[in-house]
């Protein structure tokens, strides 16, 4: 069949390539970004066009047709499926599976891409020049709707339109074919801000610095202290970028973080802004997806997937707390979002600009060797004044539910001054160990190698790393006795000891187990704002941002988790949670106060860290990653195995290093095979490879020379194994 057209598609299965079909019966032919119903085996997948060609790869009497075209026109457009197919062959993961993960749930099922009927409607720009006075004379019932929109800018439901007089659906109809009137899209309804506020010097030097870069692709690295007035300088470049007809694109690492930041831009462009986290419906995640498809939509904030929504105007791209590790997909498609944000804003020609008050060492070193430029906010913005941070020697103190005397002095204090106090232990749950007294047996976890943490208000014992849980244990396991203790400290026990110690200051509780309910988070939230609750006490939920302008002290429980770690990026994890944590204190006139209680005070990266701050603590560590030869002056990739036999792992990962080192560049090192960090988790043994080289052109060569042939190694099919370029854990 040498003159047949060949349609290759990408089918969502762990294949490394696309696949050959023939066009479908009907003749059509389909255009790259289009979704395909094709036979797979015996059943019937939805894939994604990729290009076509006059040859086939195989021989063409194997090949089949096309069953069904979903799309009439491309859903992905070619700068979004140009993304995914450079993502699926940078992290070596099928393509496939990468374009199939781009998609909202339905339309990965194959379901139409249509919008549901719209129940909230808002005036365009267009409707907004309109005089309804002159439409009134030919079109009575256009000029009603008209003036109705007008009296609500941020958008009406259609119900609201029924008490209008004569055929008003005729009419909504109308206007929106003419362009008129455009559906709401999902958003969090604010007020129009009367005026932006005025930007101080360092603000307005970043924001001018942004917008002179619209049109081009610019990566700003925006690295401004914590209450610096970030958010400020993003809505500024927001504003220009909006005027200019175009769109935004803000990627924020949680879910958690959206809802004030919503309030923020909403406030700026209101009904014009669309949300895509994985805590709405799916029907609304769709919704939210083809609006900003349609380019019926500003601004579109979200967490890393966000990232391949179809975007017809783009103008700007925002990552907020690019440090932050949940902007790295941890299984599956190990993508990086703040990295591939860099990619599709380079393709696109737009600037990228990325925060935080605590930049990732890989975006500093890109800032040092003239990559990306760097913007500074030294400052905190307006009254506000860094606060005063101090270290707390627990050696030998007696500690009430981990926390030391002083500290509890100092909340009396801050608390009898009419402040908030915040309190910082990364540590959910009531107690880490439940231990018997007589012999020493621990509650462990069955299936991973670690102890189960016990949960008093559920009355389980679970483990935070596969999930597994049961009732709590009433004697011990080995010896029979019933003095079972619980041993150190969680959430939940330093709850019931506060309320216990300030029965009348309210305690809110913010971690994974008291915001598991939709919305969760923002209530608790708005409670600790409008002074619900005068003691915050959480884990690193907390550290993500938050605005608590009543915080006048906070007091990290347990700051030296980071400072012996295995991981050599747990000293800059731990300076970033601790500057994050401690920024949440005086962001307002009241002055702050930070106390970080240590058994280490001696320690050089703490005494540095309050010395000299965040900036001093990153540069240094550049300084040291360099000697070690580690990122991000090198480059990883870090192949990983797991199965149910203990042995299965590391043979497998034998012959993989048998393999690459036949095919390697002596520039790339391959070290291992060793056991994970946690060897045995939800009931499998895990082992890893690692490899490294200075610059990443052979480390690719040599994975996309080695990732086709792993799955033919010996003991491929008693493992389950993964590759992961750019790792952020070693775990």
């Amino acid at each position: 069949m040498p003159h047949a057209l060949v349609i290759q598609v990408a089918v969502p299965a762990p294949l490394g390539r696309t696949l050959d079909y023939l066009p479908p019966d009907s003749g059509e032919q389909p255009a790259p970004g289009m979704r395909v119903r094709v036979p797979f085996g015996r059943r019937h997948v939805v894939g994604v066009v990729t290009g076509s060609d006059t040859r086939a790869r195989v021989d063409g009497g194997r090949l089949r047709c096309i069953q069904e075209l979903l799309d009439d026109t491309p859903i992905l457009p070619p700068d979004v499926l140009e993304l995914g197919l450079w993502a699926a062959a940078y992290y070596h993961h099928p393509p496939g599976e990468v374009l199939a993960g781009m998609l909202p749930t339905p339309l990965r099922k194959g379901r139409p891409a249509r919008r549901r009927a719209a129940d909230c409607w808002q005036l365009t720009r267009t409707g907004q020049a309109c005089d309804p006075e002159q439409l009134r004379r030919r079109a009575p019932r256009q000029a009603a709707v008209i003036e109705r929109l007008v009296e609500n800018p941020e958008g009406l439901p259609t119900a609201a339109l029924a008490n209008l007089d004569g055929n008003w659906r005729n009419a909504l109809r109308t206007l929106h074919a003419q362009g008129l009137v455009t559906p709401a899209v999902p958003s969090v309804s604010a007020p129009r801000a009367g005026s932006a506020p005025t930007l101080n010097a360092a603000q307005c030097a970043a924001a001018v610095r942004i917008v002179a870069s619209l049109g081009n692709f610019t990566a700003h690295l925006l690295e401004g202290v914590t209450g610096s007035g970030k958010t400020e300088v993003y809505l500024a470049a927001m504003d220009a970028v909006v005027e200019r007809g175009e769109q935004v694109l803000v990627l924020v690492p949680e879910i958690g973080l959206t809802p004030q930041l919503i309030e923020r831009f909403n406030a700026r462009v209101p009904g014009r802004l669309a949300v895509l986290h994985s805590g709405l419906a799916e029907g609304e995640r769709q919704a939210a997806w083809l609006a900003a498809a349609d380019g019926d939509v500003d601004v579109l904030i979200g967490t890393r997937s966000a990232l391949f929504t179809p975007l017809p105007r783009p103008g700007l791209i925002i990552v907020d707390e690019e440090h932050d590790t949940s902007l790295k997909q941890q299984d599956g498609f190990r993508y990086h979002a703040r990295d591939l944000a860099a990619v599709r804003a380079r393709n696109l020609g737009v600037p990228l600009v990325l925060g935080s008050a605590t930049p990732s060492l890989e975006s500093l070193h890109n800032a040092v060797t003239g990559r990306y430029q760097l913007l500074d906010l030294p400052r905190r913005a307006g009254a506000a004044h860094p606060p005063r941070l101090e270290l707390v020697d627990v050696r030998g103190q007696p500690l009430e539910a981990g926390v030391s005397r002083l500290v509890l002095a100092r909340m009396d204090q801050h608390l009898d001054s009419g402040g908030q106090v915040l309190l910082f232990l990364n540590r959910r749950g009531y107690a880490p160990v439940l231990l018997c007294h007589d012999c020493g047996w621990v509650a462990g976890c069955p299936r991973c190698d670690a102890r189960l943490t016990w949960h008093r208000h559920a009355r389980r014992l679970r483990c935070h790393h596969c999930g597994h849980e049961r009732g709590v244990d009433r004697h011990c396991l080995d010896c029979g006795s019933t003095d079972l203790r619980d041993v150190g400290q969680g959430t939940e026990k330093l709850e019931q000891a506060l309320n216990k110690r300030f029965p009348d200051a309210g305690v809110i509780r913010i971690d994974r187990d008291s915001t598991r309910r939709r919305g969760a988070i923002s209530d608790l939230l708005g409670r600790a704002r409008d002074g619900g609750g005068r003691i915050l006490l959480g884990t690193q939920m907390l550290a993500k941002g938050h605005d608590l302008p009543g915080i006048s002290l906070v007091a990290i429980l347990d700051c030296d988790q980071g400072l012996f770690g295995a991981d050599f990026r747990a000293p800059e994890r731990m300076a970033q949670l601790v500057t994050q944590v401690a920024g949440r204190a005086g962001r307002r006139e009241r002055p702050g106060e930070v106390l970080l209680q240590t058994h280490h005070p001696e320690h050089p990266l703490l005494e540095v860290l309050l010395r000299d701050g965040y900036a001093r603590v990153a540069r240094t560590m550049l300084a040291q990653r360099r000697e070690a030869a580690l990122p991000p002056h090198t480059h990883l990739a870090l192949i990983r195995a797991e199965a149910v036999d203990a042995e299965a792992p590391s043979a497998y990962l034998a012959a993989v290093r048998e393999a690459g080192e036949s095919l390697a560049d002596p520039k790339v090192l391959l070290m291992g095979p060793v056991p994970a960090p946690m060897e045995r988790r939800a009931g499998r043994y895990r082992a890893q490879l690692l490899l490294q080289a200075a610059t990443r052109p052979p480390l690719q060569e040599l994975l996309g020379r080695m990732s086709p042939r792993m799955q033919d190694l010996p003991g491929a099919r008693r493992v389950r194994w993964s590759i992961d370029v750019d790792p952020q854990e070693m775990f």
